[in-house]
């Protein structure tokens, strides 16, 4: 039976939707290829890197913690609105950027953009879908999560090796997707019911209903282990190419980085087919296997090996992340659905930060092979612990 226009209109809005979330996560990975360009250009060292890049992710979690549960009161449409807003003033920043502020200014500006998303974007998501697409666009938000962050380094990787312009050209084709993206957001139907007189706006920091606490922790362990494997990726992996393994290619690393969210969103399909309880320790076991691989890349310098790492980091990293997301997301009640997957990305997003800051001062006393290295283990000893946790027989009952 042919479906009516308002009925086509209703069952696309949703995929959407996930595109704008795509396009706004593309920009907070857009500067992963040129950190060595900047590096030459600017000069500073390993660690300086990984700072910049955790900038961002100190912007993503004062967002989250700040403003998680705001779309819930002034509705998804007008925070969604606000991140791309702020993803533009990010892509302004490194156009202009002539120095280490603005590159600070630029990857701050992108966390907030993201911090924005990461909430507002997964729930419009999943809330335009009709009952009947649920699962499917469960998927469509979290592999646009991923997607999106696959996707910008593979754009400027590309742009910057083969076109004119390399630190300035993929900011400008991310500022005219933005504008697209503004568009397309505008056209969407809002979700929320806006409350009046509305509410007041508070920053309400972690919010994890009681109800939701069981599914939450291991779900966000799982994420802290399978994001600090991204934030290897996304700050470290091109100086690893560059400098351990002698790959220049700009195109070439940002493909190696955009295996890894292909990857991911590969394993957030399998995790479809898995259900969450099986595919949550799983995902962590494969992530356990994929980082030992990236371990020995980096100890017989070996690209290949890398990008096998790499693939199954990103396998296993998916299939948790989804399985986390959705059970945390079906736990939540509806009034606080947005604090809590807010809550969610507050953990995943201390797992791309801390460590990866870590593993750039550890480059300053072992250098940059052995840091990744002793990195390599450290994510491996988290997500083995988890996926071991999960695995364990539940408690006899009475």
């Amino acid at each position: 039976m042919e479906q009516a226009p308002g009925e086509r209109r209703a069952r696309s809005a949703y995929v959407a939707a996930a595109g704008v979330f795509a396009v706004g996560m593309a920009g907070t990975t857009l500067p992963t290829p040129l950190y060595g360009l900047y590096r030459e250009e600017i000069g500073f060292s390993e660690l300086v890197v990984t700072v910049v890049f955790a900038v961002y992710a100190i912007g993503v979690i004062a967002a989250l913690l700040v403003a998680g549960d705001f779309s819930d009161v002034l509705g998804r449409r007008p925070v969604l609105l606000a991140a791309l807003g702020l993803s533009l003033l990010s892509a302004v920043c490194f156009l202009f950027q002539n120095g280490l502020p603005l590159l600070f200014a630029g990857r701050l500006l992108s966390g907030f953009s993201a911090g924005l998303l990461s909430g507002a974007a997964t729930a419009a998501v999943l809330e335009l879908a009709p009952s009947d697409l649920r699962a499917r666009a469960g998927l469509a938000a979290t592999a646009a999560n991923m997607g999106g962050l696959g996707c910008g380094p593979l754009l400027s990787g590309i742009l910057a090796q083969y076109a004119p312009w390399p630190l300035r050209l993929p900011f400008v084709a991310h500022i005219a997707l933005l504008l697209a993206a503004f568009a397309v957001t505008r056209a969407l139907p809002e979700t929320v019911a806006v409350r009046s007189p509305r509410p007041p706006l508070r920053p309400q920091g972690m919010v994890v209903p009681p109800q939701t606490r069981a599914a939450f922790v291991p779900a966000g362990l799982a994420a802290f282990a399978g994001f600090s494997m991204l934030g290897l990726f996304t700050a470290v992996a091109p100086s690893f190419l560059a400098l351990t393994l002698g790959e220049q290619n700009l195109a070439v690393t940002g493909l190696v980085v955009f295996s890894v969210f292909c990857a991911s969103t590969a394993g957030q399909m399998l995790m479809g087919r898995l259900g969450v309880r099986r595919a949550l320790p799983a995902g962590c076991l494969v992530l356990t296997t994929g980082m030992a691989v990236v371990a020995a890349s980096l100890v017989v310098e070996s690209l290949p090996v890398l990008v096998v790492g790499a693939l199954a980091g990103g396998l296993g990293q998916g299939m948790s992340f989804r399985a986390g997301l959705t059970g945390v997301s079906a736990a939540a009640p509806d009034e606080h659905r947005g604090a809590t997957i807010s809550a969610f990305f507050v953990v995943a997003y201390v797992g791309i930060s801390v460590p990866v800051v870590g593993v750039g001062a550890l480059t300053l006393v072992l250098g940059l092979r052995d840091a990744g290295v002793a990195f390599a283990m450290y994510v491996i000893l988290v997500s083995a612990a988890v996926g071991v946790f999960l695995l364990r027989p539940p408690p006899r009952t009475e």
